[in-house]
Protein backbone atom coordinates (compact mmCIF):
# COMPACT_ATOMS: atom_id res chain seq x y z
CA UNK A 1 0.00 0.00 0.00
CA UNK A 2 1.09 3.59 -0.44
CA UNK A 3 1.68 3.49 3.62
CA UNK A 4 4.86 5.04 5.33
CA UNK A 5 6.40 1.59 5.51
CA UNK A 6 7.62 2.12 1.81
CA UNK A 7 10.66 3.49 2.80
CA UNK A 8 12.53 2.71 -0.76
CA UNK A 9 13.92 5.50 -2.49
CA UNK A 10 12.05 7.53 -0.51
CA UNK A 11 14.19 11.46 0.21
CA UNK A 12 14.78 13.31 3.45
CA UNK A 13 15.30 10.26 6.03
CA UNK A 14 19.06 10.51 6.55
CA UNK A 15 21.23 8.20 5.72
CA UNK A 16 20.97 4.72 7.21
CA UNK A 17 23.43 3.87 9.82
CA UNK A 18 24.55 -0.01 10.61
CA UNK A 19 25.25 -0.60 14.14
CA UNK A 20 28.19 -3.12 14.51
CA UNK A 21 27.59 -5.95 16.46
CA UNK A 22 23.97 -4.99 16.63
CA UNK A 23 22.34 -7.01 19.60
CA UNK A 24 19.19 -9.02 18.62
CA UNK A 25 17.06 -7.09 20.99
CA UNK A 26 17.88 -3.37 22.55
CA UNK A 27 15.65 -3.92 25.69
CA UNK A 28 13.96 -7.00 27.49
CA UNK A 29 10.46 -5.60 26.26
CA UNK A 30 11.21 -6.39 22.90
CA UNK A 31 11.40 -10.00 23.81
CA UNK A 32 8.11 -9.98 25.18
CA UNK A 33 6.75 -8.64 21.86
CA UNK A 34 8.22 -10.93 19.94
CA UNK A 35 6.55 -13.81 21.99
CA UNK A 36 2.74 -12.94 21.38
CA UNK A 37 3.31 -12.41 17.69
CA UNK A 38 4.93 -15.33 17.47
CA UNK A 39 1.98 -16.66 19.65
CA UNK A 40 -0.81 -15.20 18.09
CA UNK A 41 0.93 -16.30 14.61
CA UNK A 42 0.58 -19.71 15.04
CA UNK A 43 -1.96 -20.79 17.39
CA UNK A 44 -5.05 -18.81 17.28
CA UNK A 45 -6.99 -17.39 18.31
CA UNK A 46 -5.38 -14.74 16.75
CA UNK A 47 -4.42 -15.89 13.48
CA UNK A 48 -5.20 -13.12 11.64
CA UNK A 49 -4.04 -13.07 8.01
CA UNK A 50 -4.79 -9.08 7.98
CA UNK A 51 -1.87 -8.53 10.46
CA UNK A 52 0.43 -6.41 7.94
CA UNK A 53 -2.67 -4.53 7.10
CA UNK A 54 -3.13 -3.70 11.09
CA UNK A 55 0.84 -2.75 11.19
CA UNK A 56 0.68 -0.76 8.28
CA UNK A 57 -2.54 1.06 8.93
CA UNK A 58 -0.76 3.64 10.85
CA UNK A 59 -0.77 7.16 10.53
CA UNK A 60 2.85 8.53 9.02
CA UNK A 61 3.25 10.24 12.17
CA UNK A 62 2.33 6.98 14.52
CA UNK A 63 4.42 4.25 12.50
CA UNK A 64 7.29 7.23 11.88
CA UNK A 65 7.40 7.66 15.77
CA UNK A 66 7.24 4.08 16.79
CA UNK A 67 10.26 1.68 16.44
CA UNK A 68 9.99 -1.78 15.07
CA UNK A 69 8.49 -4.11 18.13
CA UNK A 70 6.59 -0.86 18.68
CA UNK A 71 5.26 -1.31 15.58
CA UNK A 72 4.68 -5.17 16.49
CA UNK A 73 2.78 -4.53 19.76
CA UNK A 74 0.47 -1.85 18.18
CA UNK A 75 -0.87 -4.09 15.97
CA UNK A 76 -1.26 -6.77 18.48
CA UNK A 77 -3.63 -4.38 20.31
CA UNK A 78 -5.42 -3.78 17.72
CA UNK A 79 -6.16 -7.87 17.46
CA UNK A 80 -7.01 -8.00 20.80
CA UNK A 81 -9.48 -5.41 20.65
CA UNK A 82 -11.64 -7.20 17.91
CA UNK A 83 -11.16 -10.27 19.15
CA UNK A 84 -12.60 -8.49 22.50
CA UNK A 85 -9.65 -10.19 24.90
CA UNK A 86 -9.02 -6.26 26.01
CA UNK A 87 -11.13 -2.87 26.13
CA UNK A 88 -10.08 -0.04 25.36
CA UNK A 89 -10.18 0.75 28.75
CA UNK A 90 -7.63 -1.64 30.07
CA UNK A 91 -5.47 -0.24 27.56
CA UNK A 92 -5.41 2.94 28.35
CA UNK A 93 -4.91 2.42 32.24
CA UNK A 94 -2.06 -0.09 31.26
CA UNK A 95 -2.98 -2.93 33.76
CA UNK A 96 -3.55 -6.89 33.64
CA UNK A 97 -6.93 -7.51 32.24
CA UNK A 98 -9.26 -9.49 35.47
CA UNK A 99 -10.42 -11.97 35.12
CA UNK A 100 -7.60 -12.85 32.55
CA UNK A 101 -8.81 -14.69 29.35
CA UNK A 102 -8.74 -18.81 29.62
CA UNK A 103 -6.04 -19.84 26.67
CA UNK A 104 -7.38 -21.85 24.38
CA UNK A 105 -4.16 -23.40 23.64
CA UNK A 106 -0.77 -23.20 25.58
CA UNK A 107 2.66 -22.44 23.84
CA UNK A 108 5.06 -23.90 26.17
CA UNK A 109 8.98 -22.17 25.86
CA UNK A 110 10.67 -25.65 25.59
CA UNK A 111 8.65 -25.94 21.98
CA UNK A 112 9.77 -22.64 20.74
CA UNK A 113 12.83 -23.11 19.32
CA UNK A 114 11.17 -25.73 17.09
CA UNK A 115 8.03 -24.02 15.77
CA UNK A 116 10.61 -20.83 14.96
CA UNK A 117 13.05 -23.32 13.36
CA UNK A 118 9.48 -24.56 11.18
CA UNK A 119 9.45 -21.31 9.91
CA UNK A 120 6.20 -20.62 7.97
CA UNK A 121 7.13 -21.49 4.28
CA UNK A 122 5.54 -19.87 1.63
CA UNK A 123 6.50 -21.39 -1.75
CA UNK A 124 3.78 -23.72 -3.29
CA UNK A 125 4.08 -26.13 -6.95
CA UNK A 126 2.44 -24.43 -9.36
CA UNK A 127 0.35 -26.13 -12.66
CA UNK A 128 0.68 -23.76 -15.37
CA UNK A 129 4.25 -22.27 -16.45
CA UNK A 130 5.91 -19.04 -15.89
CA UNK A 131 4.73 -16.26 -18.40
CA UNK A 132 8.18 -14.97 -18.39
CA UNK A 133 11.89 -16.53 -18.88
CA UNK A 134 15.22 -15.22 -17.74
CA UNK A 135 16.40 -12.12 -20.19
CA UNK A 136 12.89 -11.25 -20.92
CA UNK A 137 12.24 -7.61 -21.03
CA UNK A 138 9.52 -6.50 -18.80
CA UNK A 139 7.93 -3.66 -17.02
CA UNK A 140 6.25 -3.25 -13.72
CA UNK A 141 2.62 -2.10 -13.68
CA UNK A 142 1.89 1.24 -12.11
CA UNK A 143 -0.53 0.29 -9.40
CA UNK A 144 -1.40 2.14 -6.57
CA UNK A 145 -3.24 -0.02 -3.72
CA UNK A 146 -5.10 0.95 -0.85
CA UNK A 147 -4.01 -2.49 0.61
CA UNK A 148 -0.90 -4.20 1.13
CA UNK A 149 1.44 -4.93 -1.57
CA UNK A 150 4.95 -5.82 -2.27
CA UNK A 151 6.02 -3.67 -5.51
CA UNK A 152 7.65 -0.86 -3.70
CA UNK A 153 7.01 2.52 -5.39
CA UNK A 154 10.25 3.52 -6.85
CA UNK A 155 9.99 0.19 -8.85
CA UNK A 156 6.88 0.79 -10.40
CA UNK A 157 6.04 1.71 -14.09
CA UNK A 158 10.04 0.90 -14.83
CA UNK A 159 11.45 -1.29 -17.25
CA UNK A 160 14.17 -4.55 -15.92
CA UNK A 161 15.10 -7.69 -16.94
CA UNK A 162 14.16 -11.13 -15.77
CA UNK A 163 17.17 -12.17 -13.79
CA UNK A 164 15.85 -15.74 -12.51
CA UNK A 165 12.13 -17.44 -12.52
CA UNK A 166 12.23 -18.52 -8.70
CA UNK A 167 8.81 -20.78 -8.85
CA UNK A 168 5.62 -20.56 -7.15
CA UNK A 169 4.93 -18.44 -4.02
CA UNK A 170 1.99 -17.38 -1.80
CA UNK A 171 0.92 -13.83 -3.16
CA UNK A 172 1.57 -11.56 -0.23
CA UNK A 173 -1.20 -9.09 -1.07
CA UNK A 174 -4.54 -11.43 -1.30
CA UNK A 175 -2.55 -12.93 1.71
CA UNK A 176 -2.92 -9.80 3.60
CA UNK A 177 -6.32 -8.99 2.76
CA UNK A 178 -8.40 -12.27 2.55
CA UNK A 179 -5.97 -14.86 4.05
CA UNK A 180 -6.02 -16.96 0.80
CA UNK A 181 -2.36 -16.11 -0.71
CA UNK A 182 -3.11 -17.73 -4.40
CA UNK A 183 0.32 -18.55 -5.45
CA UNK A 184 1.61 -16.74 -8.13
CA UNK A 185 5.35 -17.46 -9.92
CA UNK A 186 7.58 -15.13 -8.78
CA UNK A 187 10.68 -13.52 -10.61
CA UNK A 188 14.15 -11.56 -9.47
CA UNK A 189 13.88 -8.56 -11.62
CA UNK A 190 16.60 -6.00 -12.48
CA UNK A 191 16.94 -2.67 -12.89
CA UNK A 192 19.35 -0.15 -14.05
CA UNK A 193 19.91 2.69 -11.16
CA UNK A 194 19.58 5.18 -14.07
CA UNK A 195 15.93 3.43 -14.59
CA UNK A 196 14.83 4.07 -11.22
CA UNK A 197 16.19 7.49 -10.36
CA UNK A 198 17.35 9.23 -14.05
CA UNK A 199 20.42 10.30 -14.83
CA UNK A 200 21.66 10.69 -11.40
CA UNK A 201 21.66 6.88 -10.64
CA UNK A 202 24.99 5.60 -10.34
CA UNK A 203 25.85 3.70 -14.03
CA UNK A 204 27.83 1.08 -12.68
CA UNK A 205 24.99 -0.10 -10.08
CA UNK A 206 21.98 -2.26 -10.44
CA UNK A 207 18.79 -2.90 -8.16
CA UNK A 208 16.80 -6.48 -8.04
CA UNK A 209 13.60 -7.25 -6.71
CA UNK A 210 11.38 -9.79 -6.19
CA UNK A 211 7.67 -9.24 -8.57
CA UNK A 212 5.33 -11.60 -8.64
CA UNK A 213 3.86 -12.29 -11.71
CA UNK A 214 0.75 -9.85 -11.43
CA UNK A 215 2.69 -6.71 -11.27
CA UNK A 216 5.13 -7.59 -14.35
CA UNK A 217 4.04 -7.05 -18.09
CA UNK A 218 6.13 -7.78 -21.53
CA UNK A 219 7.83 -4.31 -22.55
Amino acid sequence: MNGPQDLGGQMGFGPIAPEPDEPMFHADWEKRALGPRHRGRRHGPLVDRRKPLRRENRTPSDYYGSSYYEIWIKGLETLLLRHGFVTPGDLSAARPVDPAPTPRRVLHADAVPALIARGGPCDRPMAEPPRFSPGARVRTRNINPTGHTRLPRYARGRLGVIAAARGGFVFPDDNASDGRGTPQHLYTVVFAASELWGPQGDPLCEVSIDAWESYLEPA
